[in-house]
């Protein structure tokens, strides 16, 4: 039986809904992505970006991202969840900001 593609919206959507059931006591159902300090580094190294470029596309501090790949801190809330679609998806965060870049 072959699975169906999906678009990235529709794994957004599924995501938001494992994170529903999972806040609502479901630990079963849900996937938890863990993103560690390592991870950002491998990430933005990944994309072939400076750690400036990396927090300019996707509109994150460059204090955080350096904190972070120095283990000061680890991303939390909405940073992880935006790591997480920059490791799978950069092209859709990148188009997702686009209206909000200065110029446009």
């Amino acid at each position: 039986m072959s699975r169906k593609k999906t678009t990235v919206g529709q794994e957004i959507i599924e995501g938001a809904q494992d994170a529903l059931r999972w806040a609502r006591g479901d630990k079963k159902v849900a996937r938890v992505h863990t993103i560690t300090a390592m991870n950002v580094t491998k990430l933005r190294r990944r994309l072939k970006l400076s750690q400036s470029e990396f927090a300019a596309k996707f509109g994150l501090s460059l204090d955080s991202i350096q904190n972070w790949e120095q283990g000061y801190r680890s991303p939390e809330g909405p940073a992880r969840v935006l790591l997480a679609v920059i490791a799978k998806h950069p092209e859709a965060v990148t188009d997702a900001l686009r209206p909000f870049r200065r110029g446009n």
